[in-house]
Formats: C-alpha cells, structure tokens, sequence
C-alpha cells in the first residue's frame, strides 16, 4: 500500500484528501471478511465501484475499484478514510435528489454541473495523482 494526497482545485470545495493505493494483497486482506458494493459511477477515465469491506478481525475499510477500457479486471483500487468516502456518497446519492427534481422532459443542458459530475471531477484528479504510484 501507498500513501498519497491529492490537492484540489479551490472551487472544487474539497480539503486535500490522503489516499491509500493498494495492492491486491492489501485488497484481499481489507475484504477478507465481506463487502457491501454500495453505487457504481461510469466516467471518461474509468468505471469506478465504491464500496466497503470489512477484514478478518471487524475492522471496516472504504475503497473504490477503478476499472479502464472493457478491462474485467480493476486497473486500481484505492482506499479513503470514512470523512472523504463520505463526501463521494453524499455527492451520489445528492446527484440521485436532483435528478428527481427536474421536471419530466426537461432537457439537461451541457452546461448543467450537477453532483455526478463533481464525483467524476474529484475520481479525475484521484486517477491522475495516483497513475504512476505503485501498490507495494
């Protein structure tokens, strides 16, 4: 496992966060005990898995498995403390409210930002700090 930050931009509204990458061992020591697959999210830079697990003596972890191109198996898997993860799934399930809220037919601009697109914003710049740090 490696230890990185990532800085955001200001605007982005997000304090520099500390993210684990981890290797398959780290993986399969963290999700010895199970998972709960909690939202999926499809952007330009991979397709992401967010869930939680638990290893063999209760302790929980919160991680995201990146997946490239049609590629079945992860590309990366990096892990978050619960206040980061937190904010993913705020935005997830905030992104889930505003889609109710629009009204039926109502098109959505190209210029329209809405949550999903602040979580595939933040995955970007996770991606790009974390492509050329490898999991020991």
């Amino acid at each position: 496992m490696k230890t990185f930050k990532v800085q955001f931009h200001q605007e982005d509204q997000i304090e520099t966060m500390t993210v684990q990458k981890l290797s398959e061992d780290d993986f399969n020591n963290r999700t010895e005990g199970g998972t709960r697959h909690l939202f999926e999210l499809d952007t330009n830079v991979g397709f992401f898995i967010f869930f939680d697990a638990v290893d063999k003596d209760g302790s929980e972890s919160y991680m995201v498995l990146q997946y490239e191109d049609e590629s079945e198996d992860p590309s990366a898997c990096y892990g978050f403390d619960l206040r980061d993860f937190y904010q993913f799934t705020a935005l997830y399930l905030n992104d889930l409210e505003f889609q109710d809220e629009r009204v039926e037919g109502e098109d959505e601009g190209e210029d329209t930002y809405t949550p999903i697109h602040h979580l595939a914003h933040l995955m970007y710049h996770i991606v790009e700090e974390g492509k050329n740090i490898e999991a020991e």
